[in-house]
């Protein structure tokens, strides 16, 4: 069931902490076609919490519906960011929200959309549920859809020595030839991370991989003793 009055807060709380003067130089540096109202990560991101914690959802099943109704209800693009937020905490880290997290990466489709449900939705579900999330994470490195790729590959960042080095490989060698700035970018990003952790494994992948895009390479030897 969805929760309006969880809705109806997370609207007036957002429009408390409204700046309209900050809004149209967020939505322009976003690139953005929906309007923002102002709210900067700092203002946004407690007030998810809080109500969070005021208005808690019974199970997985009634936050999907809620926070699905926030996100295709939403007049502003902060809306969405606090309907993200409000499936955070350990709680919810459920095998039950992954299709929801996938849905919203399409219908998303963009980098701060993508980026937050790949690293912090379905990274931290595949570490803990690497039976039943592995194969999902192949699957979107070889989808059509450019964001399920982009994903793949960078739904390891963060994850240092529990990183799935084999997965890893896979999501990026089944990308190598796309022209997409940000698969591209994401590969270097993954890359780059990793070889905080394993620097020898990541020297190792770009020799193996000479048809890499200087665009991955620059990025991944950003950190790397010949970088």
């Amino acid at each position: 069931m969805v929760d309006r009055d969880l809705i109806a807060a997370v609207r007036g709380g957002l429009a408390e902490l409204a700046d309209p003067t900050k809004a149209p130089q967020m939505q322009r540096y976003m690139k953005s076609a929906m309007p923002y109202l102002g709210v900067q990560t700092p203002a946004w991101r407690p007030l998810a919490k809080r109500l969070a914690r005021a208005y808690p959802q019974v199970d997985a099943r009634a936050l999907a519906e809620t926070v699905r109704e926030l996100w295709y209800g939403a007049t502003y693009r902060e809306e969405r960011y606090v309907a993200l937020e409000l499936t955070g905490g350990r709680r919810w880290q459920r095998l039950e929200l992954l299709p929801l997290y996938d849905e919203l990466i399409v219908d998303g489709a963009w980098w701060d959309f993508v980026d937050a449900l790949a690293i912090h939705r379905a990274g931290p579900l595949l570490r803990e549920h690497p039976a039943e999330v592995t194969p999902m994470i192949r699957r979107w490195a070889a989808d059509d859809d450019r964001w399920r790729r982009r994903s793949a590959v960078i739904c390891q960042v963060g994850s240092k020595a529990a990183t799935d080095t084999g997965l890893l490989a896979y999501c990026i060698e089944r990308n190598l030839a796309d022209r997409d700035f940000f698969l591209r970018k994401g590969i270097g990003w993954a890359l780059r991370e990793f070889s905080r952790v394993d620097p020898g494994w990541v020297i190792a992948f770009l020799a193996a991989h000479p048809g890499l895009s200087p665009l991955s390479r620059r990025e991944a030897n950003r950190r790397l003793p010949m970088g």
